[in-house]
């Protein structure tokens, strides 16, 4: 499958190598992290079948896997691998997708 990321999950990306590059005090650090994270997302769409947890509660569609304390959000378009989203999984999960149920 392609992976593709969406624009949060880019955003997102961004946002976790500031955040651990101003918590390290090392952009290395940031950087490093991201390259790990995306080198998981590359790995979950080249593996064969179907992988990941539903989470229909979430969105239609919507699968996860965990990767360190952050959770990959992603789904399958036709042979698309699509990472919809990265969150750091102490959060408010259904918060961030149903903002209107809080």
């Amino acid at each position: 499958m392609r992976l593709v990321l969406l624009d949060q999950a880019k955003e997102d990306l961004a946002n976790i190598a500031a955040y651990l590059a101003e918590k390290s005090k090392s952009r290395h650090v940031g950087q490093n992290f991201v390259k790990r994270l995306l080198d998981k997302c590359k790995e979950l769409a080249s593996i064969k079948g179907t992988i990941g947890v539903e989470r229909p509660e979430l969105g239609e569609n919507l699968r996860s896997h965990p990767f360190g304390s952050y959770i990959i959000f992603f789904m399958y378009n036709n042979d698309h691998f699509e990472v919809v989203t990265i969150i750091e999984g102490h959060r408010d999960i259904e918060a961030i997708f149903n903002p209107s149920t809080t």
